[in-house]
């Protein structure tokens, strides 16, 4: 049986923390990984009969500048670009190990660099990689048509190929997916330019008017249907404002009206199914916004789901019940 034949199933995780957080708008995303890791994620995981391994948070203090022309609209290129090339190069490692990659995040800008290493790897393997962006955004602006010039708001383009970030990898192989692989889930906050460009790229978009028509499992199973058709695999790109605000708080770009936690359950629980997910980013978390841990615990249990977690798995508070008299 040649690589490409292997089937990519495992019992092995690597955790990744990018504590990036000069992405977004609003800071405090770079204390993400250390929220998902104090409300239990490696012990859910691991109480799933994984072998979790942990490769702690990477640092880009000794990685070194490049000096190339800082495109128009780009806030915080140069040190972005820092944090790209290396999470590229961290991924692909990772992804060649035989281990389920898990980035945590830190800001969306994170995927340019984890989705580029771990499309690298499948191309080499002769794999397609297909990628389901759970988001209240689409994150598919360039530098030409952004509004607010948030890098973590261009990373979907990027990892299909748009221009206007072309010298963002330096000398790291950028792995380009085609639009058709790329599925927007949830979205309900697209900019006009941006919007234009999806249409014109004919990139799939689940919004949430369609998620209250048809249902997420009608939704999902579509892009289950079209991943297996293909043989590819799936890296799920989990922004936690996908969520509704109502149960995801801890987050610095809340929009009203996302999905419940009843939904995101169903979602996960579908895509662990199925057997397509071998990558996953956890991005956005600001604990800093966050309820008492609430949001990071939220998300920690829908990661438990992805990954195999049943209602009956999950612990349930006692009850004290007074004695008759």
């Amino acid at each position: 049986m040649n690589d490409s034949a292997k089937p990519l199933s495992t019992k092995r995780i690597a955790v990744l923390g990018a504590p990036i957080e000069i992405g977004a708008s609003q800071r405090g995303t770079l204390m993400g990984p250390a929220a998902l890791r104090t409300a239990g994620l490696l012990t859910v995981l691991e109480g799933l009969d994984f072998t979790v391994e942990d490769h702690g948070d990477m640092s880009v203090a000794q990685v070194a500048p490049l000096d190339d022309l800082v495109p128009e609209n780009t806030k915080h290129y140069w040190e972005i670009q820092r944090w790209i090339r290396a999470l590229s190069a961290h991924a692909y490692r990772l992804a060649q190990s035989g281990a389920i990659p898990i980035f945590i995040g830190g800001d969306h800008s994170l995927s340019m660099g984890s989705v580029n290493g771990v499309a690298r790897h499948c191309r080499e393997v002769g794999r397609e990689l297909f990628v389901m962006w759970l988001d209240a955004h689409a994150d598919y602006n360039t530098p030409s048509t952004t509004i607010t010039g948030n890098m973590h708001g261009m990373s979907a383009a990027f990892l299909c190929g748009e221009k206007g970030l072309d010298s963002l990898m330096g000398s790291e192989p950028r792995a380009s997916i085609d639009p058709s692989r790329l599925d927007l889930f949830g979205t309900r906050s697209v900019d006009k330019l941006e919007k234009d460009l999806l249409r014109l790229r004919r990139v799939s978009v689940a919004d949430m008017r369609q998620i209250d028509e048809f249902g997420v499992s009608v939704l999902i199973r579509r892009v289950i249907d079209k991943v297996k058709a293909r043989g590819g695999v799936l890296h799920l790109s989990f922004d936690v404002d996908f969520l509704d605000p109502e149960v995801a708080p801890g987050v610095g770009t809340t929009v009203p009206g996302g999905a419940t936690y009843r939904e995101a359950h169903m979602i996960m629980e579908l895509l662990h199914d199925s057997g397509i997910v071998q990558s996953l980013d956890i991005v956005e978390l600001n604990p800093f916004l966050d309820e008492r841990g609430r949001t990071a615990r939220n998300v920690v249990d829908l990661i438990g789901s992805l990954f195999g977690q049943q209602i009956t798995d999950r612990p349930t508070p006692t009850v004290a019940v007074e004695p008759e008299h």
